[in-house]
């Protein structure tokens, strides 16, 4: 039996491990617009907060408008504590469906990526 209690909390542990590890990558917790929002006017920046704090040095957004251009961007900052990244708008958006995608990096190393949407409803 004491075999069996070994390997039950050496399983135990390294699913702890690997657990830990997925956890410290940085999600996309929120975003201002929502995504998958409507919103009636257009924003001047976008906000994106994550459960990590990001190097800003390697982190950005692309957005796309309905007609499937790039959307103009100013020059990226963070706020608060590192965890929100603050993208701001220079081109005057139109109704219709913009898709975001955004790659980060924890200030821990560790990428992420992710796309979502937002309307501005005309």
């Amino acid at each position: 039996m004491p075999r069996m209690k070994t390997l039950v909390l050496a399983t135990f542990a390294v699913s702890l491990a690997l657990a830990g590890q997925a956890l410290a990558h940085a999600h996309l917790k929120t975003s201002a617009p929502a995504a998958d929002s409507a919103v009636k006017q257009a924003p001047s920046e976008l906000d994106l907060t994550f459960t990590e704090s990001l190097n800003l040095k390697f982190s950005g957004v692309t957005v796309t408008g309905p007609d499937k251009k790039a959307v103009k961007t100013g020059t990226s900052s963070l706020m608060d504590a590192d965890k929100t990244l603050m993208v701001p708008v220079s081109d005057k958006l139109a109704p219709g469906k913009y898709t975001v995608d955004w790659h980060v990096l924890s200030t821990d190393g560790h990428k992420t990526n992710g796309t979502y949407t937002f309307t501005i409803a005309p």
